[in-house]
């Protein structure tokens, strides 16, 4: 029993070395060496990961700021459609206003019923326009077929061919959209 056997280094848990009857006991484990080469080599390998998980990361971030824009394009293209859906719908309602208040008798055109009609017309045309709704000038204009659709073709003196002689129906535009092309009358 006096006999003492060495201590393994999985027996020891202190990382001191292993002494055995007063002699240090050399580690049993191979100890690689690291040249300074195989740093290189390493940090090399590791920079180039680093490298590439970060182009990964910008690519993702422009990729979804890409995507965010093109979802606001999409919103705002959906919400012009829709509002000019709906105003499109109100154009025969200023057109009858229009109508009404050119053809309004004069015994009544001073009276305040006739002043409402008008007051009510106004307010619908400002409105309209602050959703961005604009006329089409198209009376004396050249005829163009982006903004004017023709109703009929005329020989009219004072007019060069191609001119429009009038405006039959008046049309609007929605910022650079056509929301109802002007219905016109063209000189030949």
């Amino acid at each position: 029993m006096s006999e003492e056997q060495p201590i393994t280094n999985e027996e020891n848990p202190n990382s001191q070395p292993l002494v055995v009857e007063g002699e240090q006991v050399e580690e049993s484990t191979p100890e690689e060496i690291v040249t300074e080469e195989d740093i290189q080599t390493k940090l090399n390998e590791l920079e180039k990961k680093a490298n590439e998980y970060l182009d990964g990361w910008q690519r993702a971030r422009a990729e979804f700021a890409n995507y965010k824009k093109r979802v606001e394009r999409e919103q705002a293209q959906t919400y012009q459609l829709a509002s000019s859906a709906v105003l499109k719908k109100f154009l025969d309602v200023v057109d009858d206003l229009e109508r009404a208040l050119k053809n309004c008798p004069p015994e009544l055109a001073a009276t305040e019923w006739a002043q409402g009609i008008e007051l009510i017309y106004r307010k619908l045309l400002s409105i309209m326009e602050a959703e961005g709704v604009t006329k089409i000038e198209a009376e004396g204009q050249l005829f163009d077929p982006n903004l004017h659709e023709a109703i009929s073709h005329e020989e009219v003196e004072g007019f060069s061919e191609g001119q429009i002689i009038e405006v039959v129906k008046q049309g609007y535009l929605v910022g650079e959209r056509v929301l109802r092309p002007a219905m016109v009358r063209v000189a030949r």
